[in-house]
């Protein structure tokens, strides 16, 4: 049984496998009766707010040949205090496989242990793995590779995007500079496990010089509503704008997971001018879904 839960959990060479077939899927979309979910019904289980995601899922089971049911956590009676064992004990009698966007990482992990059907993680507060095979999807195909180059990112560096960039560049071993303010650093044993693929500064524009790509989230993630006033004051030195892109590499690229708060970790001007490798990121959430899924009946 193969689940897809952390990029930490996965060999090199199923993420290129990944990464090539996401690729195929873009190419012959609407093309290919490629149907490995024909005939199979899989549950969306969401207890965050979602666009991308929920859409490109959707999406991407039903051009795969499924059916999709989304439940929204806080209508079952998950909402309600059920143990997550007991949800996907029912839901794995029912249902071929589950996709989960959740707080706790741990549930994610419990579900496709006591549901014994293949289950993604389509993003908990630990790890985001779903985002960041389409953002390699997208280097790859704009800057020809991944292993020879410098990415750097910019913001939460404790955050489940960052996380996950950091086990991205431990399977692929490009360099990732994470420049973050004091307090919101990756863990430190993550960061240690790393090795040298992976650098932690404050200073941002040391940080910036010489990349092939900048990256940003949001400030506050969901969740963390209540630190808003003092979050915006430590991550105000931390946005990134047309002085910053400019001590990159000529031609780098400007990727943001969205949604983006124009004004606070990016500028309006600067998005709008990389507004086409950002959109293109976003479309890659479906090719990058649709692959992971196939790749779990495979």
């Amino acid at each position: 049984m193969k689940h897809f839960l952390s990029l930490e959990t996965c060999e090199h060479h199923d993420l290129v496998r990944l990464l090539d077939l996401a690729d195929q899927m873009k190419a012959t979309r609407g093309q290919s009766n490629l149907q490995p979910l024909q005939g199979q019904t899989w549950a969306l289980i969401f207890s965050k707010s979602s666009t991308r995601t929920r859409v490109s899922f959707e999406v991407g089971i039903r051009e795969l040949g499924g059916k999709v049911i989304f439940l929204a956590a806080s209508e079952m009676q998950l909402g309600r205090g059920e143990p997550i064992k007991d949800t996907a004990r029912v839901l794995g009698r029912m249902v071929h496989g589950a996709v989960i966007r959740t707080y706790d990482h741990q549930d994610v992990v419990d579900f496709a242990h006591y549901g014994r059907i293949p289950t993604v993680n389509a993003l908990t507060d630990h790890a985001h793995p779903c985002q960041i095979v389409a953002d390699l999807m997208t280097i790859r195909a704009r800057l020809g590779g991944l292993e020879d180059k410098v990415i750097t990112f910019v913001g939460d560096g404790a955050c489940n995007v960052a996380t996950s960039w950091i086990y991205a560049a431990m399977k692929f071993g490009f360099r990732l500079n994470v420049a973050c303010p004091k307090g919101f650093a990756p863990d430190v044993d993550l960061v240690r496990q790393a090795g040298s693929n992976v650098q932690v500064t404050e200073d941002l524009k040391a940080a910036a010089e010489g990349s092939d790509v900048l990256y940003t989230d949001v400030w506050i993630s969901m969740g963390k509503e209540t630190e808003s006033e003092s979050r915006l004051a430590q991550f105000a030195g931390y946005q990134i704008d047309h002085a910053l892109m400019d001590l990159a590499k000529p031609g780098a690229l400007l990727m943001h997971c969205l949604p983006a708060y124009r004004g606070k970790e990016v500028t309006e001007a600067i998005l709008e001018a990389h507004a086409d490798t950002i959109f293109d990121q976003a479309e890659n959430r479906l090719h990058a879904q649709k692959a992971i899924l196939s790749w779990l009946v495979s």
